[in-house]
């Protein structure tokens, strides 16, 4: 056997070409693997067979075994070409054979399972292939599936009973028509260019899905899957195009909602933020579900809160917080008030009677003459809902772990489809995704807000009073996904006019590290009081951290990450012009020198704390005065920024530093807005100092003698200088403390011995001698002969102590200049 690709099939033997005669055709079904399964009392007259010794049973069992063994290649010739005609033969019951003529095409069925229909017909004597209403009859009698024939204009000339099920008009009605005249509510454009696909190039087009409204149920949309055949003439030009129809709306349908539900569980919750997931919640909905979609929130969520227990409200009006808005419209007409404002809802409204009673609430068609839901906002008016025609809803309570936060109401306005049961089950399933989502970002919120309030806490609220710098600072937090951190900056005024610049990180996020970096601070504060150099401060700090790590350790607890955490420690001094600095870890700081050029200084970046091992390292740099000194934390260096990309950190922050004309604060805002996004990944701490110095006539010193009768004159010279700075009024206190202090370095130190007194925010008195012994107060008895000389310092002085230099130590007193100014 032998089939004529230009025509019709033919004769092996003759080559005669044999016309399909329909009249005589017979339909079979076959499944994927060529098993029968259907067959018709036309089948048993044309083979003898009954249905009992055929269905189920593979068809090649009723072919000669030469055309049986022909069946495997002619299976995959109809997947590649979409079908198959030509002659077989066949065998009766008794064993001989016959011709058959068949065409065979692949056709699924609703639940989306392929199937071979095939139409068989003892091959006729005449050639031709009659097309009569009644021949069509005959087929369609045993199709089960919807078929229509159009001609080369795809104008109807004929249609099945089977295809007024998916709506139009009957079979009769159809004739001469076009699609678009049936079904106005599909698209017929798109389903005519699938037949001239067809028409032009002969091959077959199947499972071709598309969906609309048809005549029969106009406010459902319809899915349909359809097959296109040409059909040929026995000369082999085209006739028309067969194409059969299968309803596949619930398999669509639940397609649709997979997809959006994917949608939903992908966007929803990409963020920490109660107000943007409840944005996301709508933005997922309109427009596959619904046109408007409103979510309101109870105000404690938003705030982070738990919801309080027991009845919303016993006023008329319950306030929601708009969380989230998204409709067809721009604007969103009708839907106010924007996110972030109140609405009020009244209290019989369906959205409060859903956030009280937990349930949902679904209305088919809303009546347009009932009241509004929500009242009026001040100074104006929600338009109708007949104004922005909506006329179907739902009403969803947002609910986790038994809490209800809110409800999300949808709309629709878009012609006249109800929303059904399967819409709100959807509807629930996504918001009960947003709602986890939602809890989730609320609880954050709460713990966020209330580690950011210790953070706040902990940081320097204000710049102490002193003369050696001016200060600027910024802190930028991570952003809701980092957590916060544990980066902090202090300025600490020390003795001697100096000031202390301290710059740390914790390592780690989170409460924990926010602790961490209070017990740090404070620590510093503590040592820097006892005027310790950078190098010998960090080491009793890293002594502190090493106690906090053991004590977790034998807590068997985490810890907040403590080990690791770094520091960097510098003090500057106005009347040397010098900054001495030690870093645990920690970068190197920058200096933007007057001219504004910018360096980094070269520093010995010890261990970081708790780590052990080598021993920090001071440097001390002299620092011009109107320089620059810029501490900063890590993520200065790793934050993200427009127009500065395709550089290192420092390149960057180095270009950002030596920006011209900008004063300090503006400078320091320049720095932290052009190198860090506005929610960075990590902490960022920036502390820029300007330096100041003490002119030469704001400071005196003397070097002394170690000779009792110096102390007269050390005194007589201290009241001059008080003099020539009209502080006469502390020059009695002065001269007690200069007698005492020069007394002491005389009788109990060695060395060279040095006064010095310095005009700044106070009177600074400072006597510097050899020795490393240090004096301590005590409180002498009524008949003690010495020892009231720093009791007496003490009770006329604000401050008084002790700092250690290389060579010895230094004595310092400070006195307030607001008694010598009244």
């Amino acid at each position: 056997m032998a089939a004529d690709r230009a025509g019709g099939p033919t004769d092996g033997l003759t080559g005669r070409q044999a016309a399909f005669d329909v009249a005589d055709a017979v339909v079979l079904l076959l499944d994927a693997h060529g098993r029968i399964e259907s067959w018709p009392v036309a089948a048993e007259r044309l083979l003898g067979h009954f249905a009992v010794d055929a269905v189920g049973h593979p068809v090649g069992e009723l072919l000669a075994p030469d055309d049986a063994a022909r069946l495997p290649g002619l299976a995959a010739e109809c997947q590649a070409r979409g079908g198959w005609s030509g002659l077989v033969s066949a065998r009766r019951t008794g064993g001989h054979r016959i011709a058959v003529q068949v065409q065979v095409a692949p056709v699924t069925d609703g639940s989306g399972r392929g199937h071979w229909l095939v139409l068989a017909a003892d091959v006729p004597p005449v050639p031709g292939w009659e097309m009569s209403r009644p021949v069509l009859e005959r087929i369609v009698a045993e199709s089960p599936v919807g078929m229509a024939i159009v001609d080369t204009d795809l104008r109807y000339v004929w249609s099945n009973t089977a295809l007024e099920q998916f709506g139009g008009a009957p079979a009769l009605k159809r004739i001469g028509r076009r699609l678009g005249e049936i079904q106005p509510g599909l698209d017929a454009e798109a389903l005519e260019a699938q037949m001239r696909r067809v028409l032009r190039s002969g091959i077959p087009v199947t499972g071709y899905e598309h969906s609309g409204r048809v005549v029969s149920d106009p406010y459902h949309e319809r899915a349909q899957a359809m097959s296109f055949v040409r059909l040929d003439d026995p000369e082999g030009r085209p006739l028309g195009v067969c194409y059969t129809v299968i309803d596949v709306t619930e398999r669509y349908r639940s397609r649709r909602q997979m997809a959006l539900l994917d949608r939903a569980g992908e966007y929803i919750g990409r963020t920490l933020d109660v107000l943007q997931t409840a944005q996301d919640l709508a933005d997922v909905a309109v427009p596959e579900l619904a046109d408007l979609v409103a979510v309101d929130l109870l105000d404690s969520v938003v705030r982070g809160e738990e919801p309080l227990p027991g009845p919303l409200s016993d006023a008329d009006m319950v306030p929601l917080r708009r969380g989230g808005l998204r409709s067809l419209r721009d604007g969103a007409p009708g839907a106010a008030p924007e996110t972030g404002g109140l609405v009020s809802y009244h209290a019989w409204s369906p959205p409060v009677r859903c956030l009280a009673g937990g349930g949902s609430w679904r209305s088919e068609r809303l009546d347009p003459l009932a009241p509004q839901w929500a009242a009026d906002p001040p100074g104006g008016r929600h338009p109708h809902r007949m104004e922005l025609g909506l006329h179907t809803s739902m009403v969803i309570p947002i609910r986790a772990r038994g809490i209800t936060m809110g409800v999300a109401t949808f709309f629709r306005s878009q012609g006249d489809e109800s929303f059904t049961e399967d819409d709100l089950r959807l509807a629930e399933e996504f918001v009960a995704r947003a709602a986890v989502c939602m809890d989730n970002a609320r609880r954050y919120t709460r713990e966020r807000e209330a580690a950011l309030a210790l953070q706040r806490s902990l940081l320097p609220q204000s710049s102490p009073e002193q003369d050696a710098v001016r200060v600027a600072s910024a802190y930028r937090p991570a952003n809701e996904l980092g957590d916060v951190g544990g980066d902090w900056f202090d300025v600490i005024a020390l003795s001697g006019a100096r000031v202390a610049l301290v710059v740390g990180d914790v390592t780690g996020h989170g409460i924990d590290a926010v602790a961490t970096m209070g017990r740090l601070r404070t620590a510093v504060q503590t040592l820097a009081a006892l005027d310790l150099r950078p190098e010998e401060l960090l080491a009793h700090l890293d002594d502190v951290v090493g106690r906090v790590v053991r004590e977790e350790r034998d807590d068997s607890r985490p810890g907040p990450g403590t080990r690791g955490s770094s520091c960097l420690y510098a003090v500057y001094d106005p009347v040397r012009r010098t900054c001495t600095m030690a870093s645990a870890g920690h970068p190197a700081p920058a200096v933007v020198a007057p001219d504004r050029t910018v360096g980094f200084v070269e520093l010995p970046v010890g261990p970081r704390l708790g780590v052990g091992g080598l021993p920090f390292e001071s440097f001390e740099l002299a620092v011009p005065e109107g320089s620059v000194l810029a501490l900063y934390t890590d993520g200065l260096l790793s934050g993200s920024a427009s127009g500065l990309g395709g550089h290192s950190g420092k390149e960057r922050l180095q270009s950002a530093l030596a920006a011209p004309g900008l004063t300090l604060d503006g400078l320091c805002a320049h720095v932290i807005d052009g190198l860090v996004s506005t929610q960075p990944q990590d902490d960022v701490a920036l502390l820029l100092a300007e330096t100041r110095a003490l002119d030469a006539d704001r400071c005196a010193f003397w070097d002394l003698p170690a000779d009792p009768a110096i102390v007269a004159e050390a005194r007589a010279d201290a009241a001059g200088q008080l003099e020539l700075w009209g502080l006469e009024e502390l020059a009695f206190t002065t001269e007690l403390v200069v007698s005492e202090l020069v007394t002491n370095a005389i009788r109990y130190a060695t060395g060279p011995i040095q006064l010095r007194l310095i005009l700044g925010q106070s009177l600074i008195c400072e006597v510097s001698d050899g020795s490393s012994t240090s004096p301590y107060l005590r409180h002498p008895r009524t008949t003690d002969e010495g020892g009231r000389g720093l009791f007496l310092i003490s009770q006329f002085t604000e401050r008084w102590g002790t700092r250690y230099t290389t060579g010895g130590k230094v004595l310092w007193t400070e006195q307030a200049l607001t008694a010598a100014a009244s």
